[in-house]
């Protein structure tokens, strides 16, 4: 048995390991929840534009062009969110950042980290699907998605998106989001007169490719406002509905 004096040093000398292994880890553990983000919402929109793209190509039937579309968006983001859900909560989308940050389950400080990988991811991933297909790596969208009817489409989509979100997570479901987000996502494409958007970041990005998937700069702030008051209306509904994570009514 040690002397208590050799033990109280062995465990002071543990600690200060401990503290310092933290500190090293602490830079990466803040950069690794942003660099998913980041990477989850370029391969996101790389899927959306670049399938929009090929749709295109493949086909002059706007039916069949969406539901190329609408499919693959399916896919790719079930695929990314069970990659990266235990890395950074795989949101890539504003929206969700938001509400988790006024339900209170991520900081500010994180909150801003992902939203600007999420804007800067998307812009990301649709350079590459231009490139990918041949295209200018930026190419200003001209179609334009203007009309009130268009703005509440958004609201509705991104209302419904944040409902099912949280809804599942709160049940104690979590393993289900990204099929049920996937499903969401598949099927407002076809009854929301916007093809559900539902999303800042990829409201944004999709201004930079003037193709199928595309919306021109001047619709997009309308789409993002559409969304974030459908994302406060979304948190007060959550709240009042699942008013504790584990809440069963």
């Amino acid at each position: 048995m040690a002397p208590i004096g050799m033990a109280r040093c062995r465990s002071s000398t543990v600690l200060t390991v401990v503290e310092i292994q933290i500190e090293r880890d602490e830079p990466t553990s803040t950069l690794r929840p942003a660099l998913a983000e980041f990477i989850g919402t370029a391969f996101l929109l790389t899927g959306v534009v670049g399938s929009g793209i090929m749709a295109e190509r493949l086909t002059e039937d706007v039916g069949l062009q969406l539901l190329a579309n609408s499919t693959a968006t399916v896919g790719i983001l079930i695929a990314l969110i069970l990659t990266f859900a235990t890395t950074s909560g795989a949101h890539f989308n504003p929206a969700v950042t938001l509400t988790e940050l006024a339900l209170g389950t991520i900081d500010p400080g994180r909150a801003m980290r992902h939203i600007v990988a999420q804007f800067l991811g998307g812009a990301a991933g649709v350079i590459a699907a231009n490139i990918m297909f041949e295209l200018d790596p930026v190419n200003v969208s001209t179609q334009e998605r203007m009309g009130a009817h268009l703005f509440f489409a958004e609201g509705v989509a991104t209302f419904g998106l944040l409902l099912v979100i949280f809804g599942i997570v709160r049940a104690g479901n979590s393993a289900m989001v990204s099929f049920a987000v996937g499903g969401y996502i598949g099927g407002a494409y076809w009854f929301t007169s916007s093809t559900s958007f539902a999303n800042p970041a990829v409201t944004a990005a999709r201004t930079l490719s003037d193709t199928f998937a595309g919306i021109e700069p001047a619709s997009a702030p309308w789409f993002i406002l559409a969304q974030l008051l459908a994302t406060g209306l979304a948190i007060a509904t959550i709240q009042l509905l699942w008013p504790s994570p584990d809440s069963d009514g």
